[in-house]
């Protein structure tokens, strides 16, 4: 089939991969413009202009998709069906009418649950066992249109945002060549989605990540993983902000009555924090200013007392 292809972060690159794969024709890539990036502000590629680029794909990065130059090169490429996976704009009803097999999302959650920007993140930080992946037909609400497929992925015990990004992912992957081949064959379902059940995950931000250690430990555990490797959970110490990037929820062996936040016990691998109900036990951490490292090593180098407090 003539695809446009219209997407931005890593999520949207196995996706696009998979769809070079299976031999489809993919006319052009869409994706949000370059930024800079890091102290040298150095411009960076999106990643999917970078898995684009690898195929000689032609690419285009409009600041904004409804402007009519935008909507002009679309009608050029004539696409039969627009695959849209985490683009990062809103489609105007002018695309999203375009293609005579409809604009087709791919999004990384089982909708209606999780519509929204984040919904990776928020179904480890929610404590869900399982989400996955749903195909659909766009419309001009955010995540509303109907369905056409899922995939259940289950979410390990352990699970990070990162490892079950990755999971999903691939998940995608294969869901989208499902669906083109249903699209292809004029087999694909229309399924209306049940706004009754319907849930917002909002995007994340830094803010969100800072550790009330008043709330139980495994809310607690949850944003550690949800939020691992980005924004990242953070307390601060000395001064300094502390990430914590693994943790576990533990029954304190000394005193209960610990202001939430002290640290309650210390060996060579690991600290434990009072949390407002059981505790955390630290396994993985990262020092402002230093590397990621393992509990274990950082407390070689650095001393911490029983009773120290984490946060501001």
């Amino acid at each position: 089939m003539r695809i446009v292809f219209m997407g931005t972060p890593d999520f949207a690159v196995a996706v696009l991969d998979a769809i070079m794969q299976a031999g489809h024709q993919v006319v052009g890539v869409f994706t949000q413009p370059d930024k800079p990036k890091g102290r040298g502000k150095s411009v960076q590629f999106p990643p999917v202009k970078e898995k684009a680029l690898e195929y000689s794909l032609p690419v285009y990065q409009p600041i904004r998709i409804r402007e009519p130059e935008a909507i002009d090169r679309l009608k050029a490429l004539n696409p039969e069906v627009i695959v849209v996976v985490a683009f990062g704009q809103i489609l105007p009803e002018a695309v999203l009418n375009l293609p005579p097999l409809g604009c087709i999302n791919v999004h990384a959650s089982l909708l209606p649950k999780y519509r929204g920007a984040a919904p990776i993140q928020r179904a480890i930080i929610d404590g869900e066992r399982e989400s996955g992946v749903t195909t659909m037909y766009m419309a001009k609400g955010l995540d509303t249109g109907d369905m056409i497929e899922q995939t259940v992925v289950p979410i390990a015990q352990k699970e990070t945002g990162g490892t079950y990004h990755d999971k999903l992912a691939a998940a995608g992957a294969a869901l989208c060549l499902s669906t083109l081949q249903k699209l292809e064959e004029h087999t694909a379902p229309r399924i209306p989605q049940d706004d009754a059940r319907s849930s917002y995950a909002h995007r994340l931000d830094k803010a969100m990540g800072e550790l009330d250690f008043r709330k139980p430990a495994e809310e607690l555990e949850r944003l550690i993983r949800g939020l691992n490797p980005w924004p990242s959970a953070y307390t601060h110490i000395w001064g300094k902000t502390l990430k914590i990037l693994e943790a576990d929820v533990a029954e304190p062996s000394k005193d209960e009555t610990a202001p939430a936040g002290s640290v309650i016990e210390v060996d060579k691998n690991s600290f434990t924090v009072q949390c407002g109900s059981k505790a955390l036990r630290i396994r993985c951490l990262q020092l402002e200013g230093k590397k990621k490292m393992e509990t274990a090593a950082f407390l070689l180098g650095n001393s911490i007392a029983i009773g120290t407090r984490l946060g501001k």
